[in-house]
């Protein structure tokens, strides 16, 4: 329109992703958080520990759909089910804890 200045790129629209990012970032600031950018050796651990991780949630599937197709009964799959739930959390959680470990959280 006419006599309108164009949007400064502060006042230009936003989408909800940066708007909850930047809200986080002030949330951290305000609980005094600092960011610390991480390091090329820390990447490379994080990575490989990614890496580890996911090649032991990977067969734990494999196993677990073998183990389904085998399954008897139900109370079986339940059972199973449940083992492979629980193995999952077991892993993703240490996977995440180490990570934080190397990010220097500990």
């Amino acid at each position: 329109m006419e006599g309108e200045e164009p949007l400064a790129e502060d006042d230009a629209p936003r989408t909800a992703y940066e708007i909850i990012l930047e809200r986080l970032k002030k949330k951290d600031l305000d609980e005094g958080v600092e960011e610390r950018p991480l390091t090329g050796e820390q990447r490379e651990r994080i990575a490989e520990i990614r890496k580890v991780y996911d090649a032991r949630l990977a067969e734990r599937e494999i196993l677990y759909q073998s183990s389904r197709r085998k399954a008897a009964d139900l109370e079986e799959l339940e059972r199973l089910e449940e083992e492979y739930r629980r193995d999952r959390e077991r892993t993703t959680s240490e996977r995440d804890r180490k990570i934080e470990e190397v990010r220097g959280g500990s």
